[in-house]
């Protein structure tokens, strides 16, 4: 269900429906073919005790049967047509009726007013139509049409006061296809249509005078019908495949705020506010309107102390040196610029206030954007300011042609490309494995097993992620990458800090340190085999050890320009290096499915891994140069993970982000320029922040551990009680 939902439209709906979603709907039949088995179990689902009233003319009789054929797709279309029609599931209790009145008039007002009497049973769903019977008996006349706007009028109420307790539908008419209209229906045309549609849309807005009608305005059919009505075999209804589109989009619309599915946004009403998110909000204005003030009074302040020149010697006097920013100031202007951007994130993702549009994966949406950010990487380069292996630089560039390519992977929907999808995992490795060597290199050089490093690290990692947490409403787990690199930092922390703590410095003195760093090593490998995770993060740990050893020992030879071996070995490595790439690619081609593909993935991952670093490496030329447009990309590769989630694509991922429909070009460069700007400011946020935060004073740094602590207890409490109060 939520996935049809999702690929049926492009935009939020709730009182009404794009023409661009409905444009789209059309030509999902073949998906909606594919997912009947999954629509009808989830439709039982939602259905369940639940009963369905269509009330109206030949056209919502249309409207009915298919859906109950969402329901039961042997359910036949056979009787007298100009009378009721039950069905009844009672396997999954679910009963679907339509009710024959053609005419807005006294018979169909009787049978609604039923329903607002507190002793019937109320339908939990109406939807309710008509207008062409009306101009059809009356041949068009002004004075059918002032009737059925008097009708209306009378019935509105009614419908307004079933709306507070069920979920109420009235269906716009759709167009004619008036060349192929009998001679008995000629008189219904597109013209007395829309004057019969904007009677019924201003009339049943207008039904309650204080709030906004309830009574919504199901549009859909309509908008398909400008597309479709040509293939209509009588010129009045709509072909099967159409209203078969309808069907659905009407099932998602009711079905869709019960099941709630986290991967469409389609039909969904916009999750009401929670306490937390109130909190934060409220937190986020209080900084912005501190922050004002605080600017305001700086200002003043400096125009008091401006210069100003001496009249008697007509020399100015001598500048006022510039007070040092405050910690304060940063704080306040940091959370300012924070809370703007959230108040962004919630707009894009959660406010329904954007379209969402679907990925259709093409070779070209994702080939041609890589081939462009390669030439881009190599035009732009600088030298490298060191030339060691996986220098400072190297590792940025590796970093950032890695996300950018996840992204052009990710919004282009390649993931259906298994080849694709299996490179892209070899990236994902590839972070795990920057993770054990670069935390393995630091502890073992640095020896620095201090909190203040450990707190740095993880407020660097996770700052963001507990914002959104907060502000998205999204558990932890959701940006699923954060944790399991924390996890890993911690793994890696716990293994080199425990005793005996084996550092570089330790080491030189004694070979022994050396077997019992080897040996801790062991132990993790074990214990990692042993809970059946994945051992990149390790391989990544012991590349560090053994070239950090190499290094030691002046193995290597990293000099500028010099190859990295001697000319023979080098020359075997990389010719190893390139063949096992080569048989990578075509072992990923030739896998039959994930499942396959992914139980052999963890062990050939690293032998792609360390290729890449051989190749990067070996040749002296290649060290001694690096991408600058890769590299400031890698600086701030964590940022453009997490915010991709909500501000670049959309629905949590699942779709594309739409900030200016019709021109996908366009909307692509604006959607990315921001989501780039974006990430670098919060990149730059989170570093001032981690400054004030985490400070390097060991007593100043508990008190605000014990602060975060408190804060993380309270945010649990409130998260209990709103769990509570949803369930």
């Amino acid at each position: 269900m939520a996935a049809l939902a999702y690929n049926l439209g492009k935009r939020e709906i709730n009182h009404y429906f794009s023409v661009r979603s409905a444009k789209a709907m059309i030509h999902v039949n073949t998906f909606s073919r594919v997912a009947d088995f999954l629509e009808r179990n989830e439709a039982k689902n939602c259905l369940v005790d639940k009963h369905i009233a269509f009330i109206g003319d030949s056209r919502i009789r249309q409207l009915f049967y298919s859906f109950v054929k969402i329901i039961n797709p042997q359910f036949k279309e056979e009787g007298n047509k100009h009378e009721n029609i039950p069905f009844e599931d009672k396997i999954a209790s679910v009963k679907v009726d339509f009710l024959w009145h053609p005419e807005v008039n006294g018979s169909m007002k009787q049978c609604i007013k039923v329903w607002t009497e507190d002793s019937v049973a109320k339908p939990h769903v109406i939807v309710a139509g008509a207008a062409t019977w009306s101009i059809k008996i009356h041949n068009g006349s002004n004075e059918a049409l002032s009737q059925y706007k008097m009708n209306i009028t009378s019935i509105a109420p009614l419908l307004e006061k079933l709306a507070k307790t069920s979920d109420v539908y009235w269906v716009l008419q759709d167009p004619v296809y008036e060349d192929l209209l009998s001679e008995n229906r000629k008189m219904i045309t597109n013209e007395k249509i829309d004057a019969y549609n904007e009677a019924a849309v201003s009339i049943l807005n207008s039904s309650t005078r204080n709030s906004k009608s309830n009574v919504k305005m199901f549009s859909v059919s309509k908008l398909i019908a400008q597309e479709t009505i040509m293939e209509s075999l009588d010129g009045l209804h709509l072909p099967e495949s159409s209203r078969e589109t309808s069907a659905m989009i009407l099932m998602n619309v009711y079905c869709n705020k019960i099941l709630k599915p986290v991967d469409g946004s389609c039909c969904q009403p916009r999750p009401p506010l929670t306490l937390i998110q109130k909190l934060a909000a409220c937190f986020f204005t209080l900084s912005i309107i501190g922050y004002l003030i605080f600017y305001i009074i700086h200002r003043n302040a400096h125009r008091k102390n401006k210069p100003c020149t001496d009249l008697e010697s007509g020399e100015e006097k001598k500048n006022i040196i510039n007070p040092p920013v405050s910690p304060l100031e940063i704080l306040l202007q940091s959370f300012c610029k924070l809370g703007l951007i959230m108040a962004y994130f919630y707009m894009c993702d959660r406010a329904n206030l954007f379209m969402k549009e679907n990925k259709f994966y093409t070779h070209s949406t994702f080939f041609i954007p890589i081939i462009y950010i390669l030439v881009l990487g190599v035009f732009y380069n600088e030298n490298t300011k060191e030339t060691k292996v996986l220098n400072r630089e190297q590792t940025d560039e590796w970093k950032g042609w890695m996300q950018l390519v996840i992204l052009i992977y990710h919004i282009s929907g390649a993931s259906t490309f298994l080849p694709v999808y299996m490179h892209i995992r070899v990236l994902v490795a590839a972070y795990l494995f920057q993770t054990g060597y670069g935390h393995f290199s630091y502890f073992w050089i640095k020896g620095d097993f201090g909190i203040h490093r450990v707190c740095q690290v993880l407020f660097r990692l996770n700052f963001l992620v507990v914002v959104l947490c907060i502000v998205m409403d999204r558990p932890y787990q959701f940006y699923y990458f954060v944790p399991l690199v924390t996890v890993w930092f911690m793994v890696i922390y716990v293994t080199l800090a425990l005793w005996p703590q084996i550092i570089q410095k330790k080491a030189n003195g004694n070979c022994f340190w050396h077997f019992g760093l080897l040996l801790k090593l062991a132990f993790l490998l074990l214990c990692i085999c042993f809970l059946a995770y994945s051992q990149v993060v390790f391989h990544g740990m012991l590349f560090a050890f053994i070239y950090l050893a190499l290094q030691k020992r002046q193995i290597l030879s990293e000099g500028k320009g010099e190859p990295l071996f001697s000319n023979k070995v080098s020359n075997f490595l990389l010719f190893i290096s390139v063949v096992s790439f080569l048989t990578y690619s075509i072992w990923a081609s030739s896998c039959k499915n994930k499942a396959e593909c992914n139980e052999l993935h963890p062990s050939v991952s690293v032998v792609q891994i360390l290729a890449f670093i051989l190749i990067r490496n070996i040749p002296g030329y290649a060290r001694s140069v690096y991408s600058s447009f890769f590299a400031w990309f890698g600086r701030i590769s964590l940022e453009l993970f997490i915010c991709q989630y909500h501000i670049w694509l959309a629905a949590d991922t699942r779709g594309i982000l739409v900030l200016i429909p019709g021109n996908p070009m366009l909307n692509i460069i604006v959607s990315t320029f921001i989501f780039v700007c974006v990430a670098h400011e919060i990149s730059q946020i989170t570093n001032d922040l981690a400054q004030i935060i985490i400070p390097k004073d060991n007593s100043s740094l508990l008190k605000r551990l014990a602060c975060i602590a408190a804060f993380f207890c309270g945010l649990l409490i409130l998260s209990s009680i709103q769990d509570k109060s949803r369930h």
